[in-house]
């Protein structure tokens, strides 16, 4: 069994795993996976006895543990090039061969040259190390690690760089090997996940935040739709040509509110409050209850009867000067807990998505083709393209979250607003939402109002930050 208890690594200043506690059993295959710059590779080096560690303990690592990264790559190819330094050696070095690179470590001959001839290098072994392509040397690491009789195998994007023929041998090779050898594999493509792994570890930001056994169906299917979100190429949807908003006069702010004021009698929520809101500028408001967070955002929307005694203007109204609601909610979009619990319908998921083009509960407007092949794309980006017509009450309520930010941004209003989004989520789901959150910021025109309690609880792309104190904010 090995077992990290509370461990905290740093890996030369450039990057730390912070507070992992994670055991590996007898008889378990693990998957690390998590978006780019996560920390996958630097906890799978970790287990090769890598980095520095700063805090907690581990145990039980076996002896020989073969690790096949690109950082342990770039390694060998450095080391190369030092014996080839000019200044230091009086001839120029040809470099190690391939042959003698695996033969360091190699502790099975005869699998290592059925290796070397099935994954085509025999006509290469005699040439050096550092002058193969990247695919070659990634061949030549994988010998390395799989003749040396380790004890546990640690492959960091072991299929990169292969062909179809040697990937489709390198797969079912490990799958053999599984059955007697711990596999902790790390891969960014989560369809390629082996058949034989059996427990999946979730890292961000260097933590390690969901530990999920492959059969477990829901916690397994979650991952995999969070995993989606984080990692695949697809992009916020497009808007539809047919529907496109009034537009807005190019360099006014969204929002501008100048010294507003909230009192109720002898109560003030709060007071001279001055905020901007430019267009594609992302916030995150955060207070605790009672600092005057549903206030601020009606005093937005036009749903507080106190918006007309301050000075607000909103794209580019002035409130209290006869415009409609309706002028003003055309460009927002809006999503809470209370609309959640009005939207109880048996409708297909598609249907709510496409109820956003006419800001109705529920869909009773003829749709059109562009219409519908909007939403097949946000399910899609959500990890949904096989739910459409699956009802939304039947839904969890972590998806049923998402599918209405989806139905919120589906008309792309300029100011995308998102009321404590993640409350009543667990762990998962509020991973699930921030995700998508992330992925609007950053792939969209929309200025997204994010509000929440906790001003620590952050979300990369949102710079801004407002902080509501009861009678302040900063």
């Amino acid at each position: 069994m090995i077992c990290l208890d509370a461990l905290s690594v740093d890996f030369d200043g450039r990057f730390q795993l912070h507070d992992v506690s994670w055991t590996i059993q007898p008889g378990e295959h693990w998957l690390i996976a998590g978006a780019n710059g996560s920390g996958k590779s630097a906890l799978a080096a970790v287990l090769a006895g890598d980095g520095q560690g700063l805090s907690g303990t581990l145990s039980g690592l076996p002896d020989r543990v073969a690790l096949v990264s690109y950082e342990r790559q770039a390694e060998l190819i450095e080391a190369e090039r030092r014996k080839d330094d000019a200044d230091i050696l009086d001839v120029i070095s040809e470099g190690t061969p391939a042959a003698e690179i695996i033969d360091a470590v190699c502790q099975d001959h005869d699998l290592a040259q059925t290796l070397i001839d099935t994954l085509g290098l025999r006509p290469l072994m005699g040439r050096a190390f550092r002058k193969l392509s990247t695919g070659e040397t990634r061949k030549v690491m994988l010998i390395r690690a799989l003749t040396s009789r380790p004890e546990l195998v640690v492959l960091d994007e072991p299929f990169d760089g292969l062909d179809h023929d040697s990937l489709m041998w390198l797969q079912g090779h490990l799958s053999v090997l599984a059955e007697t050898v711990p596999m902790v594999i790390v891969l960014n493509r989560f369809d390629e996940c082996p058949e034989f792994i059996t427990h999946i570890a979730y890292v961000d930001d260097g933590h390690l935040l969901h530990q999920v056994k492959r059969d477990d169906e829901r916690a397994f299917a979650e991952l995999y739709q969070l995993l989606h979100l984080k990692t695949s190429e697809l992009e916020v949807p497009r808007a539809d040509p047919a529907d496109r908003l009034p537009a807005l006069n190019s360099g006014d702010p969204l929002v501008r509110i100048t010294g507003a004021t909230i009192r109720y009698d002898e109560n003030t929520v709060f007071e001279n409050l001055d905020w901007t809101i430019e267009a594609n500028q992302s916030w995150q408001v955060s207070g605790p209850n009672g600092s005057g967070k549903t206030c601020l955002l009606s005093l937005i929307t036009g749903d507080h009867p106190q918006c007309y005694v301050n000075d607000i203007r909103v794209f580019g109204f002035q409130r209290g000067t006869g415009e409609s609601i309706w002028q003003i909610k055309q460009y927002i979009g809006y999503v809470s807990t209370a609309l959640q619990w009005e939207y109880r319908v048996g409708t297909g998921l598609r249907n709510v998505i496409i109820s956003g083009f006419f800001d109705s509960i529920g869909l009773y407007t003829k749709s059109t083709e562009t219409q519908r092949a909007i939403a097949d794309d946000w399910l899609a980006l959500l990890g949904m393209a096989e739910r459409a017509d699956e009802p939304f009450n039947s839904l969890s309520y972590g998806d049923q979250r998402l599918v209405l930010i989806a139905r919120a941004m589906v008309k792309h209003p300029p100011l995308l607003i998102l009321d404590e989004p993640c409350l009543g989520l667990d762990e998962m789901n509020r991973h699930l939402v921030l995700a998508l959150i992330e992925r609007i910021c950053a792939s969209s025109e929309t200025a997204v109002l994010y509000v929440n309690h906790r001003s620590e609880d952050r979300i990369p792309g949102i710079d801004n930050h407002l902080t509501l104190s009861g009678d302040t904010a900063s």
